[in-house]
C-alpha cells in the first residue's frame, strides 16, 4: 500500500530575516508554496514535523497533502535549505501539483534478491550498487514511490543497465530519453578477487608460452 504524507502549515505574514529567526526559536520554520493556478505564498510549519517526515525516503518522491489553514493542497517537495553544521532545516520549497502536472523527480531504486542472486549464492560475488535513485518523468498521478530491480538472475561479472529495468506505465526514465549513450549500469556483481586473478593468469598463459619458445638473442 502506497504511503501518504500530510503536513500542517499556516500562511505567514511576518517577513524578513529577523522574523525567520523568531520563527525558528519557537520551533517553527519558514517555507514557500508556489506553482499551479495559485500565487506564491509564504508559509510556516512545525520544524519537528517536517524533520520527522524527511527520515522516510519515500517523502522525497511523493505527492504530499499540505493542509494550509484548513485548505488541502497537493504538493511535492522541490527544495530544502539546511544549516551547514547543525541538524536544522532553514527553509523548504513546495510546488503545487494536480493529476495533469508532469514532473521530473528522482525516485529511489530498491534492489531485491541480493542474497539469493546467482552471482552471490553460487559464485560468491559481491553486489555493488552503482546508483541509488533514478530521474523519471511522469504525471503526478503516476509518480512511483520507488522502482524495484530484481537481481536474482545476475551472475558474477555482470551488471544491469537502465534499459533492462521495468518501470510503471506512464513513467519514463530521463537518462534513456537522451539516447543510448546514457544507458548506465545501476548494479553489478563483482567476482571474488581469487577468481579474477585466476582468470587473468589463464588469459596471459598462452602469450607467456609463446614467448618462452622464442630463441634468445
Amino acid at each position: 500500500m502506497k504511503e501518504t504524507f500530510e503536513l500542517n502549515a499556516q500562511v505567514r505574514t511576518d517577513m524578513g530575516k529577523g522574523a525567520s529567526r523568531r520563527l525558528r526559536r519557537t520551533g517553527a520554520m519558514p517555507a514557500i508554496i508556489y506553482g499551479g493556478d495559485g500565487e506564491a505564498q509564504m508559509i510556516t510549519m512545525a520544524h519537528k514535523d517536517l524533520a520527522h517526515h524527511l527520515e522516510n525516503e519515500a517523502f522525497y518522491s511523493h505527492v504530499l497533502t499540505l493542509d494550509l489553514d484548513g485548505k488541502a493542497e497537493k504538493v511535492i517537495l522541490r527544495d530544502l535549505q539546511r544549516h551547514p553544521v547543525k541538524p536544522v532545516i532553514l527553509h523548504a520549497d513546495f510546488l503545487r501539483v494536480d493529476n495533469k502536472t508532469r514532473l521530473s523527480m528522482n525516485v529511489p531504486l530498491h534492489f531485491i534478491n541480493e542474497d539469493t542472486a546467482i552471482g552471490v549464492k553460487q559464485d560468491g560475488g559481491i553486489v555493488s550498487h552503482l546508483a541509488t535513485d533514478v530521474e523519471v518523468s511522469c504525471l503526478a498521478k503516476d509518480l512511483p514511490e520507488y522502482i524495484e530491480v530484481d537481481i536474482i538472475n545476475l551472475s558474477a561479472g555482470e551488471s544491469i543497465h537502465l534499459s533492462e529495468i521495468s518501470v510503471p506505465e506512464g513513467v519514463e526514465l530521463m537518462a534513456l530519453s537522451h539516447g543510448g549513450g546514457h544507458d548506465l549500469a545501476i548494479v553489478s556483481i563483482n567476482k571474488p578477487r581469487g577468481i579474477e586473478e585466476e582468470e587473468e593468469a589463464t588469459a596471459e598463459a598462452p602469450e607467456a608460452e609463446g614467448e618462452a619458445g622464442e630463441p634468445s638473442e
